[in-house]
């Protein structure tokens, strides 16, 4: 990031080919219920506008990551406060924006067994459903470390709780989609 604000265009094509679709798949599942993959796009255009247009600003207090994901974060939080601001209609993580499922877009097991590739489909539409369910603050929390690999202080600098407070929500939002999948476990 430093590299970019020198002004090394190669610098952010790099960042960007690294991090596009971590940062894409969170906005992604964080807003699944509400919108579609046109805002999902949108709002990941604007995160890294705001990546380039922030860059000269950039000081390495933490990770690019963490930075990148707190950016990210906000996009989706505003998304949100607009969504309940206009009354905006919530939808099932089943569904996108024409009615289809995004689970279509999960890859399946590179097995040829048609029953496996299809149990591997459900599960994975199972998991997507649990992950959903959680409350906010814990898919969020789950998101960040899943999708962006990010540490609890890390998780705890981009969203501005401490720690622990991050700790519990991974512990009840692992819980939670621990007992959701637990049909899949035997």
């Amino acid at each position: 990031m430093l590299a970019y604000a020198r002004g090394d265009v190669q610098a952010f094509a790099q960042l960007y080919e690294r991090h596009e679709g971590g940062v894409f798949r969170f906005i992604r599942r964080c807003i699944a219920h509400q919108a579609g993959d046109g805002v999902a796009e949108e709002l990941h255009q604007d995160t890294w506008f705001a990546v380039a247009r922030q860059a000269a600003h950039y000081q390495p207090t933490a990770r690019f990551t963490t930075w990148l994901y707190t950016i990210a974060r906000s996009r989706v939080i505003d998304h949100v406060r607009r969504q309940q601001g206009a009354g905006g209609a919530m939808r099932s993580l089943d569904e996108d924006a024409e009615g289809g499922s995004p689970v279509q877009d999960l890859p399946a097991a590179e097995v040829h067994e048609p029953l496996r590739q299809l149990e591997t489909r459900e599960q994975a539409r199972a998991f997507l459903h649990a992950v959903e369910q959680l409350p906010p603050e814990q898919r969020e929390a789950f998101l960040l470390q899943a999708e962006a690999g990010l540490s609890l202080e890390e998780i705890a600098a981009a969203t501005g709780v401490g720690a622990e407070t991050v700790k519990s929500r991974l512990r009840y939002a692992r819980a939670k989609l621990r007992q959701a999948l637990a049909a899949w476990s035997s």
